[in-house]
């Protein structure tokens, strides 16, 4: 049986659907569609009227680079299920489509988040993709000792933090979480390669509009005021940080950066997650601070691959060359 392919634009009219990936989920379609900048589709293959197989591509606008482009993602590689099929199978069939769809619209499209490096790699060459090195951070937070593989230096700025009079707590008031988005645009205002989301999501955060289990705001508090922060979405059994920020220079004794960072994880293992992964450590340039800061949380560097394409054939067929 041929598998056949449907595009969904609109969370309203996704039919239920098996799997447990929140980022081919229908609640993150559903966030993503209503925020401002971003544009989601949901791919779904069926097998008859059986669904088995679901990629979730997100396109977003973007100003600050090259005047106004386009740019369509994907975390991961879809989510697959209720079939004897093998999951290349269907993820070739998915990727030809994606790829047909988004060419010509968008100025880059990229897989990023890969679990498993070598997945689809035929697929991909045979769609135009080239392959570039990244890197994950991983840590392991299902053992007795939160902070076993810690470092010592780090382990001390949480205890000064906490010492010195800095609390953490969940955001739950939209009020605190504009007064943390406020805090994070000013933070990620002169990081030209880092791409700050409108208020609107952030605001589905609040416990009022945000779908239960999804994720979470935490935010580092010093005298009523907001100083630092993380955002956190959780899947399976692993919680992924997606943004975190702190007021570093304003509160050097507070460490808000690393406090909020450290709820997270304590939150995450709280609840039951195996795994914490910070969703950005960038190319494997030896010298890259964020990635050198992440890593004193005691969590394993891994390598993995992103790939991309770019719209113009010419500088495709370079980029090619250079990375194949």
């Amino acid at each position: 049986m041929a598998i056949r392919l449907t595009t969904y634009e609109h969370a309203k009219d996704i039919p239920e659907l098996p799997g447990t990936n929140v980022f081919h989920s229908t609640d993150l379609i559903r966030v993503l569609e209503q925020t401002p900048g971003y544009r989601p589709v949901l791919l779904v293959a069926f097998e008859g009227d059986k669904p088995i197989g679901k990629l979730l591509c997100i396109t977003r606008r973007n100003f600050r680079l090259l005047g106004f482009t386009e740019k369509t993602y994907v975390y991961g590689v879809g989510e697959y299920f209720n079939t004897e099929r093998k999951r290349e199978e269907i993820f070739n069939e998915l990727l030809t489509y994606f790829t047909t769809l988004y060419k010509e619209g968008s100025f880059l499209l990229e897989f990023r988040n890969l679990e498993e490096p070598l997945f689809g790699y035929r697929y991909f060459r045979q769609n135009g993709y080239f392959p570039v090195r990244w890197l994950r951070v991983r840590n392991s937070i299902h053992h007795e000792q939160l902070d076993k593989w810690m470092s010592a230096s780090r382990k001390r700025q949480i205890a000064r933090g906490l010492k010195n009079g800095a609390s953490i707590e969940i955001a739950s008031s939209l009020e605190d979480i504009r007064a943390f988005f406020m805090m994070l645009k000013k933070y990620y205002s002169p990081k030209v390669h880092r791409y700050l989301p409108d208020f609107h999501l952030f605001a589905f955060f609040s416990e009022e509009s945000f779908p239960a289990g999804m994720g979470k705001i935490f935010i580092v508090r010093y005298k009523e005021k907001i100083i630092g922060g993380s955002v956190c979405l959780f899947s399976d059994d692993t919680a992924y940080l997606m943004f975190s920020a702190g007021m570093r220079k304003s509160y050097p004794l507070l460490y808000p950066g690393v406090l909020a960072v450290w709820e997270a994880m304590t939150y995450a293992r709280e609840h039951g997650y195996s795994h914490f992964e910070f969703i950005e450590a960038g190319l494997p340039f030896k010298k890259f601070s964020y990635r050198d800061f992440i890593l004193r949380f005691g969590g394993k560097q891994l390598s993995t691959r992103r790939w991309f394409k770019v719209r113009w054939n010419w500088l495709n067929r370079l980029l090619i060359r250079i990375y194949v």
